[in-house]
């Protein structure tokens, strides 16, 4: 089989799974614009969605152009494939929300500006208006039912029932393409292993309804799934969601820090851009030296860095060090601090509701009922007698009630309210 750059790079990164004959020498022999689309079901992407979207980014890099299709129609209904029961229904309003934030999540992967600059579009423009009997007549009868039934996306739900609306999913998805390949030249379409069936369907609605040979292209990357059985873009908290006000950016960073090492040669392959060479020296390194992390290390912060900005991985960077790598917090700044807050329990008080009975202090008693680290005054009084109190990570005595402010709050306004070796809450001292 014939091979291109662009195929070669996604095939030693794990990253392709399938594609259609004749792609690479539709790649060779120009500018081949490719879409992959992106359902708003949610507020936000989470990371399962990323093996799309840096297949997208690769094409780009391959001097190509990627459109990322939006599907605030499509989003109305829920596609099918992958599930075993009937999707949730969101309201228009809910999913035009969702369709606007994603596309700007996006940006931050594929570059929209330039000759070659990434196209964003929306599925309702044309879903939104498209006529019942003129879909059917127009789009309908280029379809069989046995044809549609042999889909994978819905063979698997033929025994528990699918419904018309999801049973449509694929004409729909078959039609963006056609429209797609009508006002852009879209004649690649990029999707998950699971979407090859959906994907093909374009590429005959292509080949029947625009005539004149219109050919289109299929490329199916893999779905991804962790060494240890768990769903990946899952943690502890639920989905790691590429939305800062969803999973922080320390959250995000911590996520692919916690990769385990059996997985994260390929991650590495999957999701940055690192060169074949750098990616096998980290391979190396995983297996000379496990407990450095480097590999992780490396992957989180590229990760981090893309979505977030360098100003966010520091900070990140900053909290990890904090839990995990012994920074004081005297020199967390206050961006670090910020995201601590997203992450330990939080709460915002007035000076005057934790002042000691001096001037100038503060009382511990109250930070930590504040806080929440106990639940009154006289359990508070027990954890302190007990030893098991901290204060900016500084270990309280039964005596040390009060504590001076100027020097214990951080950046002129928080403290680190410590219990036990690992729980911490974040107070803030407004005014």
């Amino acid at each position: 089989m014939s091979s291109h750059p662009l195929l070669d790079e996604l095939q030693w990164r794990g990253l392709l799974y399938q594609h259609t004959d004749g792609l690479a020498a539709a790649l060779a022999g120009g500018v081949v614009s490719g879409y992959a689309g992106f359902d708003p079901t949610a507020p936000s992407l989470h990371v399962g969605n990323l093996v799309p979207v840096m297949g997208l980014l690769h094409l780009q890099r391959a001097g190509h152009r990627p459109v990322v299709l939006v599907g605030g129609g499509t989003g109305l209904i829920g596609d099918p494939s992958g599930r075993t029961s009937e999707r949730p229904l969101a309201s228009a309003e809910t999913v035009a929300a969702n369709a606007a934030a994603i596309g700007g999540q996006l940006a931050r992967f594929v570059d929209f500006d330039g000759p070659r600059g990434a196209l964003m579009r929306d599925n309702a423009a044309w879903l939104a208006t498209l006529g019942a009997i003129e879909f059917m007549r127009d789009v309908g009868k280029h379809f069989t039912v046995n044809y549609m039934l042999q889909k994978e996306s819905v063979k698997a739900r033929l025994e528990g029932g699918i419904s018309y609306t999801e049973f449509s999913y694929m004409l729909l998805q078959a039609y963006d393409f056609l429209e797609l390949y009508r006002r852009d030249g879209v004649t690649l379409q990029l999707g998950g292993s699971d979407q090859w069936g959906n994907i093909t369907a374009g590429i005959e609605l292509i080949h029947r309804a625009a005539g004149g040979g219109a050919q289109g292209h299929a490329l199916t990357l893999p779905l991804v799934t962790t060494a240890s059985g768990a769903k990946f873009g899952k943690s502890e908290a639920g989905a790691v969601w590429l939305d800062p006000a969803l999973t922080s950016p320390y959250k995000f960073y911590q996520y692919w820090i916690n990769t385990d090492d059996r997985d994260v040669g390929r991650f590495l392959r999957f999701f940055t851009l690192r060169p074949r060479a750098d990616v096998e020296a980290l391979d190396r390194e995983a297996a000379e030296h496990p407990e450095r992390r480097e590999a992780q290390r490396a992957l989180a912060r590229e990760m981090t860095r893309r979505l977030h900005g360098d100003a966010a991985l520091a900070a990140a960077e900053e909290v990890s060090g904090f839990y995990f790598g012994g920074v004081e917090p005297s020199a967390l700044s206050a961006a670090a601090l910020v995201q601590l807050s997203t992450d330990a329990p939080f709460v915002e008080v007035r000076a005057a509701d934790v002042a000691g009975e001096a001037p100038g202090q503060l009382d511990v008693f109250k930070l930590l009922t504040a806080s929440g680290s106990a639940p009154s005054g006289s359990a508070a009084r027990r954890l302190l007698d007990q030893g098991g109190v901290s204060v900016n990570k500084r270990k309280l005595a039964a005596a040390d009630r009060y504590v001076a402010a100027a020097e214990t709050l951080l950046r002129g306004e928080y403290v680190i309210v410590g219990k036990g070796r690992r729980q911490y809450a974040l107070v803030r001292v407004r005014g």
